[in-house]
């Protein structure tokens, strides 16, 4: 899951933001237990297309 759309409990805003020492705490928490919930869904998907045409590169390659 990523932190960009999560709304605080405690101030209302957005958790990327860091308004208030609620939020700070679980952006940092979120961090820490998934590396990739900084990355936007779009950059997760590009990540994607791009390991998959790796992939078929190099399979085509050794056919």
């Amino acid at each position: 899951m990523t932190y960009d759309r999560l709304v605080c409990a405690n101030c209302a805003s957005p958790v990327a933001e860091g308004r208030c020492h609620v939020c700070r705490a679980s952006r940092e928490r979120l961090q820490q237990e998934n590396p990739f919930a900084a990355l936007s869904p779009m950059t997760l998907i590009a990540l994607l297309a791009i390991l998959i045409a790796a992939v078929a590169l190099l399979a085509h390659q050794t056919a």
